[in-house]
């Protein structure tokens, strides 16, 4: 795609909401048909299994890994320009936020993109509980949680004005990424061919990964020839959500990668639902689950916003630049799931009825 004719023919605003929009549709394509969740893998790993679930993220992780530090090698690309690099970090909103985050998912049987995923196949509980994360996240963005938000992020930041690059503090070169992520995905493979997964669930895997780097690459391509500054960006979902709910309810507000990126992951899961013949409406069960998912909705809206992201925002995007509070806030997000899963739901199981 030419980035310079594209931004001449319908302006740096569209061009952004645009490149959203096609990052979206190959992630919500792709993570439909893999089944991709971290909330799934999280649970199947508590549980002392290392199956299919896990397999599959550990796939999409380092395919994300491989794509984006594959195109930075080949200086497509350039993590200090992306935005989660270029500002201060915060320690403690990854480690509070993080955990938060965890118990949020488990409790609504999702994380924030795989709700939205859930949702354009029909799932009505994924609808509700994703608008109840979105009107969470603006209010910890922009609203009364704000100020709460702001206090326990200000509790310990990166130094130096921006985030830590893992690569870089530990005095490895830029290919170590490369590689790293070459070894992880010859271990998700070893898991893949020892759960006997099928050849188009690993393709759809690696695709969400790949939707990661189309993110970064295209961002960063519009950035060198856009007048105004372009944030250099990728898939995320709490943002991107706050986002877009305000730009259906505010008319000032602008389109942006983030407005493209939302509706590009609906349309691409429906599309992927409706064309297998997987979509079908779905409710809660009953008032007892329905409390539970927005009870975790409402978790992961503010954790999210507190942890700089979500489980795709940290544990995918952030991760594959090797973003240190990226690193932190996934792995407090499995802390916090798999505590959760132990006492909420594991000892349900084991308890009578």
């Amino acid at each position: 795609m030419d980035i310079l004719a594209l931004v001449e023919s319908i302006g740096e605003a569209p061009a952004a909401a645009l490149l959203g929009l096609l990052t979206g549709v190959i992630f919500g394509v792709a993570a439909q048909r893999s089944r991709f969740c971290l909330r799934a893998a999280t649970v199947e790993f508590a549980r002392g299994r290392m199956g299919d679930k896990v397999a599959v993220w550990l796939l999409t992780f380092s395919t994300a890994l491989v794509w984006v530090q594959g195109a930075q090698y080949l200086g497509l690309f350039h993590a200090q320009d992306a935005r989660i690099m270029a500002i201060p970090g915060s320690w403690s909103g990854a480690v509070i936020g993080g955990l938060l985050f965890g118990v949020g998912m488990v409790l609504a049987r999702g994380c924030s993109g795989r709700l939205l995923v859930l949702a354009a196949t029909g799932n009505l509980r994924s609808v509700v509980a994703g608008l109840v994360f979105a009107v969470v996240a603006q209010m910890s963005l922009s609203g009364w949680l704000a100020p709460t938000r702001d206090s326990l992020a200000a509790l310990w930041v990166t130094s130096g004005g921006q985030n830590m690059d893992l690569l870089a503090s530990l005095g490895l070169p830029n290919v170590a990424g490369l590689i790293f992520g070459i070894v992880v995905a010859g271990i998700a493979l070893a898991v893949s061919a020892h759960n006997r997964i099928g050849i188009w669930r690993l393709v759809f895997a690696s695709g969400v990964g790949f939707a990661v780097a189309v993110g970064w690459v295209s961002t960063y391509a519009l950035s060198q020839v856009a007048f105004d500054p372009v944030p250099v960006e990728s898939a995320t979902f709490t943002g991107p959500s706050a986002s877009t709910l305000m730009f259906f309810l505010d008319h000032t507000a602008i389109l942006e990668f983030d407005i493209g990126l939302v509706p590009g992951v609906f349309l691409g899961s429906f599309l992927a639902s409706w064309l297998t013949r997987e979509f079908r409406f779905q409710g809660f069960e009953d008032e007892a689950n329905m409390r539970r998912a927005l009870t975790g909705a409402a978790l992961m809206g503010f954790g999210g916003m507190l942890a700089g992201g979500c489980a795709i925002g940290n544990g995918v995007t952030g991760g594959s630049v090797f973003a240190g509070t990226a690193w932190l806030a996934l792995l407090c997000m499995w802390i916090g799931a798999m505590m959760t899963d132990l006492i909420v739901d594991q000892r349900g199981v084991r308890q009578p009825a």
